[in-house]
């Protein structure tokens, strides 16, 4: 992966506990869906509830490309398909503050940066980086420009990123993965003050879960094991069929096992494959680790003689 990266705590691969992107460029922030050992989840449908702090105005808006110089070489050429009537309304409603010309391309960018998130999250960064720059303005660009710095572990990048689309929106919905970023920074009891803070109170239930989760994986940095166990605890363990059940029971799984609690681990890993029709976490896998279950490729075997 192109560019240079804060790295994750301790220079190894994130730990369970943590969100990936909250949403898609392009899309209103979701919670993430998906966890796996060494990553975060991945956005699901939620949409904001608070659209906070009116858009900018057009004459604000006609100077936001010169707000960044313009980059050397890199910027992607946009795919002829791409379809900006996929954009979440909301975001088209602010884009409309922008000249038709600059609209026109900044939700190419976003549309683009959101459909190559998952397969190339580089290429969605370099999208998203070329719309924040003609666009700096309108936090749906910042958004997107810190979602995409995040999936490509850009920590510093994309807590400075979140914390300005949190500025222009006036959502807080934004602070579990910029509490995140703070993990992914190496400062952990930052990410803790951010989860017991009032703005953290007041996030919906969702948001509740994924601060959990985080300051889970924070009490995990610090080596504090039995204390990322014990914040995980809490009613939402029990709903099995919710968007955060899955990374839930995930991310309370790999605590027990981390707090050498392997036979309770095992029982959440199952359940978390309970709340995963679709496989988006390695809950399958990890139960099978666990288990000692070995696969073995028939294919692979020599024929009998």
């Amino acid at each position: 992966m192109s560019g240079t990266t804060d790295g994750p705590p301790g220079g190894q691969r994130r730990s369970s506990g943590a969100p990936r992107r909250s949403g898609s460029p392009g899309q209103r922030p979701g919670r993430p869906a998906r966890a796996s050992r060494g990553s975060a989840g991945h956005s699901g449908a939620r949409r904001p509830q608070d659209k906070g702090r009116a858009a900018p105005s057009s004459a604000a808006t006609r100077s936001a490309g010169t707000a960044r110089a313009r980059p050397a070489s890199g910027v992607p050429e946009l795919p002829p398909t791409v379809d900006t009537g996929t954009l979440d309304p909301d975001v088209r409603r602010q884009l409309r503050t922008l000249p038709k010309g600059l609209a026109d391309e900044v939700a190419a960018r976003l549309t683009a940066a959101r459909d190559v998130l998952d397969e190339d999250p580089e290429l969605a960064y370099r999208h998203a980086s070329e719309a924040a720059r003609i666009a700096s303005r309108v936090s749906p660009t910042r958004e997107a420009l810190g979602i995409t710095s995040y999936a490509t572990g850009r920590w510093a990048q994309a807590r400075s990123e979140l914390r300005a689309a949190r500025r222009l929106s006036g959502s807080d919905e934004y602070l579990p993965m910029i509490a995140d970023c703070e993990r992914g920074l190496h400062k952990p009891e930052r990410a803790l003050e951010l989860a017991g803070s009032p703005e953290a109170a007041r996030l919906d239930k969702a948001g509740k879960v994924e601060m959990r989760i985080v300051a889970s994986g924070a009490r995990r940095d610090l080596g504090q094991s039995e204390a990322a166990v014990l914040t995980l605890q809490c009613p939402e363990l029990r709903d099995g069929d919710k968007p955060w059940s899955a990374r839930l029971r995930y991310a309370f799984a790999d605590a027990l096992l981390e707090a050498g609690r392997p036979d309770e681990a095992l029982v959440w890993f199952g359940r978390a494959v309970d709340s995963d029709p679709d496989g988006l976490t390695d809950a399958a896998d990890r139960v099978d680790e666990l288990t000692g279950t070995v696969f073995v490729d028939v294919e692979d075997q020599p024929a009998e003689p």
